[in-house]
């Protein structure tokens, strides 16, 4: 008779909480009821995330940092040696093979560029920093960059150069500044003493701190290893009218085979498969991301557990008023993808603002990029569902025959 009574006040009980989850949903009052556990979940979830946009958002400012001198050359197609795998390394080639091809039907004009990597003393402090070293033709410039447009006759002078504005100015010093008392001013780079004349903007990047611009001439006094005819990078202007496909296949089957006919994606996508399998950088960040995603999982699994664990009686109730593991399961699922949402909000918005300021202090491209915000948001739900997963198991425990 007790157990009669027993059985069908458990009942009643289980009617009135199935009723009341009717209105809220059952996933969400279990979560909520514990206030400080959902308050260090959500806080543990938007750490992991803070963590993985972190890594991928430093990763990816690198990567971007090395292929913005690209986007900003004058040309369809680039030839460059076929040693050449990064902006950092790059292997020069005779300029004669690049003239070579200034008749094929199509090419409007060539230029050249060379490039390479100075000991910048800095004028405050005298610290001696990596700088780059573009060298061009002022009368046939490889940039197109408005600023160093309107500068180009400056450069025609020897030991004249333009400053990157947007270099790192704690290690490279505040030459913009410097510059409005004294223009020109002069500097040291490689030991030798040159004039700065202007400014353009162009970013630091991962291989150096900033980058200077002069003419042809003065990189080979900078460089004086370097030959004349040793050039870096050969820039083919196409004709408007014309196909770049037809003539880069054209050019592929003219050049020697220790040369590449690359248009600016193949170009770019070359420089950012170096950094990002060639090198070791990738891989590290790949790695920070890994440790992200793994925090936020066990962080999860350890909420999802010990709340399936406090609440085993009202399970085995709902099974014991007829309902399946497939719906347990499915509240499971509900509070991971609900702490998922609740946990990504605040690490996105954490991670923006960070991004903010990460660009303002290094001057690295660092910006929130709605792919990458799909990226950690998708692993967000992926961490949180995989831990749900293991969580589940702990249901098998949930025995009606046990409340009786």
């Amino acid at each position: 008779m007790n157990f009669e009574l027993e059985r069908s006040d458990l009942t009643i009980k289980a009617f009135i909480f199935g009723k009341l989850f009717r209105k809220t949903p059952l996933a969400w009052q279990q979560m909520s009821r514990q206030k400080t556990r959902l308050f260090v979940a959500i806080a543990g979830i938007a750490f992991a995330d803070f963590l993985m946009f972190f890594q991928l958002g430093v990763r990816d400012a690198l990567f971007d940092s090395q292929v913005t001198p690209y986007t900003t050359l004058k040309g369809d197609l680039f030839l460059v040696n076929k040693l050449s795998d990064n902006l950092q390394s790059i292997k020069s080639f005779s300029r004669n093979k690049l003239y070579k091809i200034a008749g094929v039907n199509g090419v409007r004009s060539l230029a050249t560029l060379y490039v390479g990597q100075a000991s910048w003393r800095n004028p405050e402090n005298l610290a001696s920093r990596k700088i780059f070293v573009y060298g061009i033709d002022p009368n046939q410039p490889a940039f197109d960059l408005p600023e160093l447009d309107q500068q180009l006759n400056k450069l025609k002078l020897l030991n004249r150069a333009l400053f990157d504005r947007a270099g790192l100015v704690p290690q490279l010093g505040d030459v913009p500044s410097l510059l409005k008392k004294q223009n020109p001013l002069f500097v040291q780079a490689n030991d030798y003493q040159i004039q700065i004349v202007g400014l353009f903007k162009l970013g630091s990047s991962f291989s150096a701190d900033g980058n200077l611009i002069v003419s042809d001439s003065t990189f080979l006094r900078l460089f004086p290893q370097r030959q004349a005819n040793e050039i870096d990078l050969g820039i083919i202007d196409v004709e408007s009218n014309a196909s770049i496909e037809q003539i880069q296949a054209d050019l592929r089957a003219k050049l020697p085979d220790d040369l590449l006919v690359l248009n600016l994606a193949e170009f770019t996508a070359r420089e950012s498969a170096y950094w990002s399998t060639g090198s070791s950088i990738g891989p590290t960040f790949n790695l920070g991301v890994a440790i992200g995603f793994l925090v936020g999982a066990v962080i999860v699994y350890q909420i999802l557990y010990t709340d399936v664990s406090d609440h085993l009686p009202e399970y085995a109730t709902l099974k014991a008023m007829g309902y399946s593991d497939i719906y347990l399961i499915g509240v499971i699922v509900q509070e991971a993808f609900t702490l998922a949402l609740l946990g990504f909000l605040p690490g996105f918005l954490l991670s923006s603002g960070f991004y903010i300021f990460f660009q303002s202090v290094t001057f690295l491209p660092t910006t929130m990029k709605l792919a990458r915000a799909v990226t950690v948001l998708v692993l967000t739900f992926v961490m949180c569902l995989g831990a749900g997963a293991i969580a589940m198991q702990k249901l098998r425990a949930a025995d009606p025959a046990d409340i009786f």
